[in-house]
This record gives structure tokens, sequence and C-alpha cells, in this order.
């Protein structure tokens, strides 16, 4: 009977150290080191495809048994994860159905820096207090950078990251991508500042892409002859937010009676900054304009831009087009 005994703890032991060791519920390794794991989608199947892939869990059937011994069947917030290969699946698990470490935020292009900062504060949770100072402190402590330099682009930003971090890396982003567009600027001769404030206007006033360098062309030649620049989307800049809209439509009244610098019907030259934040087909549209000889331009109903090279043909576009 001892002997008997004797076998059956060892046997015991034995298993219960293999399943120590095989035990798919285990954490896959050792390395206590956090990386983030991105979650893009808030389904948990596809979470836990990732999370297998990365070396996160060891065991799919375990991980999803795990899920329903806990009850975790609903969604999860998509974004950025901090994870080590010492967590075993509960742990895992636990931490991607709570709130995640990192989430993702979207600059489109021609969003003014308000926009995002409302992004910002819905993603956040921030109180307007922090808005308020996304608007008039951290993107206003450089001249150069009040507007124009927040690029366009998704972010996956730390939850804890302050106001004025998320700028300086949206501005680190803008100043990256514009690495190899500098050299352009200079070499012919533009300020690269005023090279974003008139980028900034071609991404607002452009239906597409395949507009920007025909839109850029007109300006530059409106420019390059003292003629005001007349463009609407100056005049929504400086509207602001109207009964709830940003970029509304402008009036006759609003040309006639906003006094600002914006105002590029009553002002020449560029503005004093950019009106949004602009894309880099706007910016390449900037250094490499389409030539033409048109000072005058328009989209018809279906989006489509038709250009004039005097005001009595642009009227007639007016008729043909719009009337």
């Amino acid at each position: 009977m001892k002997k008997l005994a004797v076998a059956l703890f060892v046997f015991a032991l034995f298993s219960l150290t293999a399943f120590s060791y095989i035990n798919p519920f285990r954490a896959p390794g050792s390395n206590k080191q956090l990386e983030i794991v991105t979650i893009d989608s808030d389904n948990y199947d596809v979470a836990s495809v990732r999370l297998f892939e990365r070396g996160f869990i060891k065991s799919l059937i375990a991980f999803d048994i795990a899920r329903s011994l806990q009850n975790k069947q609903g969604k999860i917030q998509p974004g950025g994860y901090y994870l080590s290969k010492n967590m075993d699946a509960w742990t895992v698990l636990n931490k991607i159905s709570g709130k995640p470490d990192l989430k993702w935020v979207t600059v489109l292009e021609g969003m003014r820096k308000e926009q995002i900062g409302e992004n910002l504060k819905e993603t956040f949770n921030w109180d307007d207090g922090e808005l308020d100072k996304w608007n008039n402190t951290y993107t206003a402590m450089k001249f150069d950078y009040i507007e124009g330099v927040y690029f366009p682009d998704t972010y996956l930003i730390p939850v804890k990251d302050s106001g004025l971090k998320i700028a300086n890396r949206m501005i680190n982003n803008f100043n990256e991508k514009m690495v190899p567009l500098f050299p352009q600027f200079e070499k012919k001769d533009i300020l690269w500042t005023s090279g974003i404030k008139l980028a900034s206007i071609v991404q607002r006033e452009a239906a597409d892409s395949r507009d920007m360098p025909l839109i850029a062309g007109i300006l530059w030649n409106r420019l390059l002859v003292g003629q005001k620049l007349q463009v609407d989307a100056t005049i929504q800049y400086a509207k602001g937010k109207t009964d709830g809209v940003w970029w509304s439509v402008v009036t006759a009244s609003d040309i006639q009676n906003i006094d600002s610098l914006y105002n590029t019907y009553k002002h020449s030259g560029l503005p004093p900054h950019p009106i949004s934040n602009p894309g880099i087909d706007a910016i390449k549209s900037v250094l490499n304009p389409q030539e033409t000889d048109c000072l005058y331009y328009l989209h018809d109903h279906k989006s489509q831009i038709h250009c004039a090279k005097t005001y009595e043909e642009h009227l007639e576009n007016i008729k043909k087009f719009l009337n």
C-alpha cells in the first residue's frame, strides 16, 4: 500500500508539473518588458488571433475558454494595450477587456486645429479647460506653429499624454513629412510658412486632389499680379463655428461685413496664418502648380472645376455651370 501511495503521489506530482509546463492558460514566456499591442477591431475573435500571432497567448482555444468562463462576450475598445509575455491568459483577457492604454485619433486633411481639439476632447474626455488650452496655449507657443502644422494622419496616442505632448507629436510628424520638401521650398525661393498658408487654402478650396495643382496655379497667378485671393475658405475660417457648424456657407454679407485679415476679398496677399492643416498633396501642389493663364475658377454641381482667364469669362462660367 505504501508503494502504491508513493507511486500515486509521484504520478500526481509529475502530472501537476507537466500540466503547469504545458498549461495553455499560462504565460507564454518570462519576459516582463511591456510592448504595445494594437487592436483594430472591437471583436474578441479578431483580437485573440492578433494576440496569438504576436505570441501573447499560448492557445486560441484556451483563450476562448477563458472568455467563456469570464463571460467576456461583448465588444472591446480598439486601441493600443501594454502587454508583456509573462502575463497569463487571464491577465491578458482582463487587460484587453478594460480601457486601452493608447487610443486612435484621426486628423483629416483640411481640419482646423479647433476641430482637432474637439476630436481629442471626445477621445480623451477632456474638460472645457483642457480644450481651451489646446486652442489657445499648446498650439500658440510659436508664431509659425499656430495652424497648419498639425499634420493629417492617424495617431495612436497614450491616454496619459498631455495636450502639449500631443501637439508636439503632430508637429514632429509634420516636420518629418516636410524633410524632403523644405529644400524644394528654399530652391524656389518660397518661405515654407508661405507655402503652408497657400496649401491650407488649396486644401479647403479643392474638390479633390486632382484639382489642387490647377487651383494652386491660379492662386499663384493672383498673388504674382497683385490681385486679391478672394477665396471663400478664408472667410469661412474667419467666421469660425456658426450655429454649431465649421466651414459654413459664405454669404455676400459675410464678405462685406467680416472685418478680419483673413477676409481675402478685402485684404491683399496671404492671410496671417494657414487656415487649415493641409495634406501632402496640397503642399506638393503649391511647389508644383499647374501652368495656367487662368485667374478664376469655380466648381459646378458635380464638383467639376472650370477656370477662366478673365472676369468676363468667369461670369459666363457662372451662368453656364451654376445657374
